[in-house]
């Protein structure tokens, strides 16, 4: 991880990432810094952080596809991200609309009987319909991000 702020290079924009935990299980929650985007991702352990970047593609990629995005749009989006980078950099206007998104998760992870039970794509379907704020504007994150990434297929 680099400690000066990294270039953008993604044709997607950068995400911020935090690592939580709940029922004594590391999670790391992702959230996309323009659209407001997230993820939830359950179980990670210590060995497996080597390959963050691959499981946060193949979560993105499949909560495309649960959104209904085409194939080829999901292909293209897959080579827009290009490699995982991370630096120590951060955005308080992201980090706010991860607090409240983990405040609105706090209550679904509570109600499952342990945070490996739950239907990781179902959340982020459900976290990403809601409104929310960035830089005093209101979007739907799902929203958003279906029309960054029909943007960035088309070549816009």
């Amino acid at each position: 991880m680099s400690t000066a702020a990294l270039s953008e290079v993604s044709g997607l924009g950068g995400w911020h990432a935090h690592l939580v935990r709940f029922d004594r299980v590391q999670c790391v929650f992702f959230c996309h810094d323009e659209t407001r985007y997230c993820l939830f991702l359950p179980g990670m352990r210590a060995r497996q952080f080597a390959a963050l970047g691959r499981w946060h593609r193949d979560l993105f990629l499949a909560s495309l596809a649960t959104e209904g995005i085409a194939d080829a749009v999901i292909a293209k989006a897959d080579a827009a991200l290009g490699p995982a980078r991370f630096d120590a950099k951060t955005d308080r206007s992201v980090l706010s609309s991860m607090n409240i998104a983990l405040g609105d998760l706090v209550p679904r992870v509570e109600e499952a009987a342990h945070v490996l039970r739950l239907d990781t794509l179902r959340l982020s379907l459900e976290l990403n319909s809601r409104p929310t704020r960035a830089h005093g504007e209101w979007l739907r994150p799902a929203r958003a991000m279906r029309e960054r990434v029909a943007r960035l297929a088309a070549g816009v």
